[in-house]
Formats: structure tokens, sequence, C-alpha cells
């Protein structure tokens, strides 16, 4: 973790990996023999910019709290950055804004009920609600049988709540589970970079970064390429210990909890006719008979 005050380190890691990937070619200038860094130098993305190259430097040492967001805009521009990428540079820039700059605790947000009979309504899809720190923090029985082994985890906290960063890193048996699981990697990395830039000041996700930093070289890989993603769609490989390879698409929809606190709900589906159907509706078939003998086994006995 950056060790200077505020999230200078941050902005200024930020500006320069974008900067880097950028080869004069790809941004209309003329490329010279002898170059020193890697894609643009300061004063080049200074000029796509528009701005002094003394103002450019100033900005990625870190001093974009008062910046204008026109100018954010055209330094956006002007190093390509994708919309999640822009984002990102804006969070960081209200971050840096004066403020109490002490980590806090933020109190958990708790899932209304209402969310939790949306869970349970999703009988054929595997669904769970995640806080921008990737805590699992609400989920259908599905989603317990298809992730079986990220909640019988290890790395599960006291309340019982996975969190899908600690389980893929810290877990050994992750690498089994996802098929790839070096992409389920970096972009569980890239979203919690995202949240850092949103949530600076937040004391328990900087200690989770901590964390992970501190004992998977792999995280750090990750972290170290300051990618961000806000959400995360598309296609996944589960290899699953009972039923076995499933072809999954999950889609991670926002879900407004409450406040300014980040949460997905991410849902998990086959094709239909598929043998991943076939096995996603064994495991649904498991996970409702489980779900049935735990609200038995719950209930009082006759007196």
């Amino acid at each position: 973790m950056d060790r200077q005050p505020g999230n200078r380190g941050e902005i200024r890691d930020f500006l320069a990996s974008r900067r880097a990937r950028i080869t004069p070619a790809q941004a209309g200038l003329p490329a010279s023999t002898r170059r020193r860094v890697p894609g643009l130098r300061r004063e080049e993305v200074a000029v796509l910019a528009g701005v002094s190259t003394d103002w450019y430097t100033r900005l990625e040492k870190g001093h974009i709290g008062g910046v204008s967001e026109d100018v954010l805009d055209a330094v956006a521009r002007a190093l390509r950055l994708d919309d999640d990428e822009r984002t990102y540079l804006f969070d960081l820039a209200r971050a840096s804004k004066p403020a109490n700059r002490t980590p806090s605790r933020r109190k958990d947000v708790e899932v209304p009920p209402r969310v939790q009979w949306l869970l349970d309504s999703m009988t054929l899809s595997a669904a769970f609600v995640r806080n921008g720190r990737t805590d699992v923090v609400a989920s259908n029985p599905m989603a317990r049988g298809l992730f079986a082994p990220m909640f019988e985890s290890a790395t599960v906290d006291r309340r019982g709540r996975p969190n899908l960063a600690c389980y893929i890193f810290l877990d050994l048996g992750a690498r089994d589970f996802f098929v790839d699981w070096d992409a389920a990697g970096a972009a569980t990395a890239a979203l919690l970079r995202s949240e850092v830039g949103r949530e600076p000041r937040d004391r328990a996700l900087r200690e989770l970064v901590g964390e992970l930093s501190t004992l998977s070289p792999e995280f750090r890989s990750h972290w170290a390429a300051h990618d961000v993603l806000l959400r995360h769609d598309g296609i996944k490989l589960l290899e699953h210990p009972d039923v076995g390879r499933l072809e999954l698409t999950f889609q991670s929809l926002d879900l407004h909890v409450s406040g300014r606190a980040v949460h997905d709900l991410v849902s998990y589906t086959a094709e239909p006719g598929t043998a991943s159907e076939d096995r996603l509706k064994l495991l649904a078939s498991w996970a409702a008979t489980h779900s049935a003998t735990a609200r038995d086994s719950s209930r009082p006995g006759p007196r």
C-alpha cells in the first residue's frame, strides 16, 4: 500500500501506468529512437490534454483535489481511459479533497428482508449480494450450493460470511474451482481497486488489501497493474467438486441498499439445453432439499 499522505501515491501510480501503455504512434505523435520511459512522456500527455507540462507533472504527483471536471476529462481523453478508469480518476479526485483523512470503519449496511426474498425466489439461478470489499453479505440456497467450496473455506469470517478476494487469493482450493483462476483474480483485484478509489479512508478495506498484499504474491502483481472494474459480467467456467465442469453466464446489477455503500447483485445461470443446465438443476435440487431440511430442524418440536 502507498505510504504517501492521502491517496497521492495511488493517483501517481495510476496515471503513470496509463501513460506507460500508450505508444506515441497510438497518440499520433512522432516517435523518437531514444526514449527513457515506456509509452508517453509527461510533456506529451500535457500537449494532448491542452495543459502545461508543469501543471500535468503536478497533477501526476497527486495534486488533483482542486482540478476542474473539464481538465480531468481532457486528461482522461489524452490517456484513452475507458469508462471505468475515467470514473476511478474522478473518484480519486473527489477523495483527495480536504476532509478528515483518518481511516475509519464504515458500519456494514444490513441487507433488507426484501432483498433476501428476491434472492430466495431465484430457484434456477445462483445469486448473491456482495459489497465493495467483495464480502458476500446475502445469498440464496443455489449460490451456497454452487459456491460450496467458498462457503466452506477456512477464509470465511467469524460471522460465517465469505469474502471473494480472500477465497480466490488465500485458499489453494480456489485454483481448482475457478478454471481460469488468474482471470478471476485479476477481475477481483480490479474491483477492489475501484472501491479504494471510492472509499480510500475505509479502514477495513485498507486492512483487507494489506492482508492480501502480504500473503499473496499473485494479488500483489495484479494490484500493481492498477486495473479497475466497476462491475464484472461474462462467462465463468467452474469445476464443482460434486457435479463437475459448469459453463455459466454471470451478470452483475447495481443494488441500491443505503447511502453511498456499493452493493451488487450477482447471478449465475446456464444456457438452456446444455449439460451445464442439467448440472445446475441437479445442484438446485440438492440445494432445495438441504434448505428444507435446515428449516425443519430449526422448528421447535411438539410439546
